[in-house]
């Protein structure tokens, strides 16, 4: 007899090509904290024909609602965030490059030299981040700082800077200020695949959204529904507080915000790169509710899914920050397990069922 989770997988094989696909096309969206816009409209075209009801709320939210069996059972909210690690241009200086700050948890190695989109208020324009000629001396202190031979320092945002070859006059006439936002250009934003791996920018969050709407298909498809009224939130400014994750707690039906997200891969976490799912019982930012967390593993050893539990340091969730900050009185997390957080980041090409299937099961029992 085959293991649950074996069947599961194939037979979500037939998805799998609209799965990666849609995972792509998210991907290729550009999401910075704050303008969202475009990878909004991807996840509205999506739930629109499958879920009861969809709009767009005062914070920027997607919420689409799935109606439950009974109006006894409580209302879920499960969230999603819209937002990539991103740069905002701090200020333009005379040579017409960028001076750029981080929105999100990033360092410039992270990124790496290569193309960026300047999402101007006239248009997108092309740039470079760049860190200048490596064969260079103490007479350039910038480059010098960071060169192995050198000064050593670890990397930062003030050694590096966005190449645009244009004038501040130019870049004014253009719509390039202070608070413009840079990203990832889209010429470096595919889908690589490794064996049974998917590496790419921005998993975190592209992942969990193409979860998010999969479940939301799969339940339609099986004519399943949930047991309480479900919300299905993407949600907006993640990256840099929580923003709209706090918004849809306070103003949304329901005691439970379930966060599902990225987390990292590492020994430091007993934490493995794999097709099973992690449970979060923490973070930084506070503790999870502990019977929901028990209650997701029991779905998944349900499904024969072996779910691996964490407690995340360094680490904060739309979940948890909403808790933290007093508007939800219940938290849960699921994470894709993840290599390379915050950067290209790696997932296992299974993971994105296992968790398909594992929040499927949870909000039609979550009791």
């Amino acid at each position: 007899m085959k293991n649950k989770i074996v069947s599961i997988i194939e037979s979500n094989m037939t998805s799998d090509n609209h799965l990666l696909t849609l995972l792509q096309e998210l991907i290729y969206a550009r999401g910075p904290s704050g303008q969202e816009e475009e990878v909004r409209d991807l996840c509205k075209n999506e739930l629109q024909g499958i879920c009861n009801e969809t709009f767009v709320d005062p914070a920027g939210n997607l919420v689409g609602v799935l109606r439950g069996t009974s109006t006894e059972a409580p209302a879920i909210r499960v969230m999603a965030h819209l937002d990539e690690i991103a740069m905002i241009v701090k200020r333009i200086n005379q040579d017409g490059t960028l001076r750029v700050n981080p929105l999100g948890g990033i360092s410039p190695a992270n990124f790496g030299q290569g193309p960026l989109e300047i999402l101007a208020d006239g248009g997108i324009l092309p740039g470079v981040l760049s860190v200048g000629p490596q064969h260079t001396t103490e007479d350039s202190p910038r480059i010098w700082e960071i060169k192995t031979n050198g000064g050593k320092s670890a990397m930062d945002w003030g050694h590096v800077y966005v190449f645009t070859n244009k004038t501040p006059e130019e870049l004014e006439k253009a719509g390039v200020h202070a608070g413009t936002r840079v990203v990832i250009a889209r010429s470096r934003r595919g889908i690589f695949e490794i064996d049974d791996c998917l590496g790419g920018y921005f998993m975190d969050n592209r992942a969990a959204i193409s979860i998010l709407i999969s479940t939301a298909k799969h339940l339609k498809k099986t004519q399943i529904k949930p047991a309480g009224d479900t919300y299905i939130v993407m949600t907006t400014s993640e990256e840099i507080g929580g923003h709209g994750a706090a918004f849809a707690a306070r103003t949304l039906p329901g005691d439970l915000s379930l966060a599902v997200d990225s987390g990292p891969a590492c020994k430091e976490y007993g934490v493995s790169l794999s097709e099973n799912p992690v449970v979060v019982y923490g973070d930084t930012r506070g503790l999870y509710n502990k019977e929901v967390a028990d209650r997701l593993v029991k779905c998944g050893q349900e499904l024969g899914i072996k779910p691996q539990s964490a407690y995340w340091q360094s680490y904060g969730s739309d979940a948890s920050i909403a808790k933290a900050l007093g508007q939800t009185p219940k938290a849960g997390l699921v994470c894709i397990p993840t290599e390379n957080t915050h950067g290209f980041e790696i997932i296992h090409r299974n993971s994105l069922h296992c968790c398909v299937s594992l929040l499927a099961s949870y909000l039609e029992n979550p009791e």
